[in-house]
């Protein structure tokens, strides 16, 4: 049966707004969803068992209680090529398909000062959030997603102070700037390009037990980002849909880590730690776009629901001389992402993550290497929020390969 003008655009609308859902919703599920663990080579190497114990400017981030422990001025750049693979099984005739293959290069930047005895400060600036999705224009789940490309930058000024010989607190603000790229084909082709901004803060501590134990803790508030962008439309149906601003907000959610690590020796250091995330916060989102004659709405919102979220990892750092440190960590972390809103943009399941590293030392020159291999348990999409669309197997791993440089003055 032929669709009136009306239906037509009607059902174009209910495709925007979708596409505009489902992908800036995957803005959020890089920080827990995909565990991208990329906050400098050395923490990779222990799974991010860095919250209780450091000994370089990372500190910054992981728990800025810890720059107290830094001596001088110490600075630190490194980056990580992050390798995913995301395979799909369809249940409606077993075809395959996967993601295309792309390498991203999360970076860092920490700067760590010594002011006095008891005052440190730090600076740090990273890819908190991010990563991308590219399926097959022509694949099964076109109309939900095909590329989603999200770049976030926190820029982290911090400082510290030794209140005690055993306690040291710390706390920083978190600038973060996000940046937006977003493309779906369901009955045309949709892109969205956007931006925006949001505040947060983190505050951490450091408690030395004894001698051996010290326990470390920090947390990191939500950040409401507000995003002004646009959205375009192929030239086809253009005279229906102009392209037109959208308005939207996400909140990236609160963390907390916390870790006791013990020193078996001088050389040898062993950290346990747990991280919590708000991910529950995130229960919907709602887009605005500016009124257009041929839409039926100019808001329309759709559930999330999703759910916090648990990881537990242990990671080891060995000195097996002056110039050469060995490392390796284990990290498992469930996922926020209920069967009812599982879709191909966010991919995500329970996930298990396998470190190794090593530090080589040269005077006041470190370089530290790393490498993980992130292995994601198999998932099954069946009819929910999104239809039966894109039902079957879903299959994620990534590798993880980092390097940082620091320096100390």
């Amino acid at each position: 049966m032929k669709r009136t003008t009306k239906q037509h655009n009607s059902l174009l609308f209910i495709c925007l707004a979708f596409a505009l859902i489902t992908c800036l919703g995957a803005s959020q599920s890089h920080a827990s969803g995909y565990g991208i663990f990329v906050q400098g080579a050395d923490a990779l190497g222990q799974a991010n068992s860095t919250i209780a114990h450091s000994d370089g400017p990372s500190a910054v981030y992981f728990n800025p209680a810890l720059l107290t422990s830094l001596t001088g001025t110490q600075i630190e750049v490194g980056t990580t090529a992050v390798i995913p693979s995301r395979k799909f099984k369809s249940d409606s005739d077993g075809s395959r398909e996967k993601t295309e293959d792309k390498v991203y290069f999360p970076s860092t930047f920490y700067l760590s000062h010594q002011l006095n005895e008891r005052w440190s400060a730090g600076l740090a600036v990273f890819n908190p959030f991010g990563l991308g999705t590219v399926w097959d224009s022509d694949w099964e789940g076109n109309s939900i997603a095909t590329k989603s490309r999200i770049t976030t930058f926190n820029i982290n000024p911090s400082i510290a102070y030794q209140v005690t010989p055993r306690l040291a607190i710390g706390a920083g603000l978190d600038i973060l700037i996000l940046d937006a790229k977003l493309k779906n084909e369901a009955i045309t082709d949709q892109q969205l390009t956007g931006d925006g901004e949001g505040i947060g803060f983190n505050v951490g501590l450091q408690l030395q037990i004894t001698e051996e134990l010290s326990f470390g803790a920090a947390y990191r508030s939500k950040v409401d980002i507000d995003i002004d962008g646009k959205v375009t439309f192929s030239p086809s149906v253009q005279d229906f849909f102009p392209n037109t601003d959208v308005k939207t907000s996400i909140t990236l959610p609160a963390q907390f880590t916390a870790g006791l690590a013990y020193s078996f020796s001088p050389n040898w250091v062993v950290e346990a730690g747990v991280r919590w995330e708000d991910w529950s916060s995130f229960d919907e989102l709602k887009v605005e776009l500016e009124q257009v004659s041929a839409l039926p709405s100019n808001s329309v919102s759709y559930p999330r629901n999703w759910d916090d979220t648990w990881a537990f990892n242990v990671g080891t750092k060995y000195r097996l001389n002056d110039r050469v440190a060995l490392m390796a960590g284990y990290l498992y972390g469930d996922n926020p992402v209920p069967d009812s809103t599982f879709e191909p943009a966010i991919p995500d399941s329970d996930t298990h993550l396998f470190t190794v590293g090593s530090e080589l030392t040269f005077d006041q020159l470190k370089v530290t290497l790393a490498y993980g291999f992130q292995l994601q348990e198999d998932r099954d999409k069946e009819d929910n929020e999104y239809g039966d669309v894109a039902n079957g197997e879903y299959e994620n791993y990534l590798h993880l390969a980092a390097i940082s440089l620091s320096y100390a003055f």
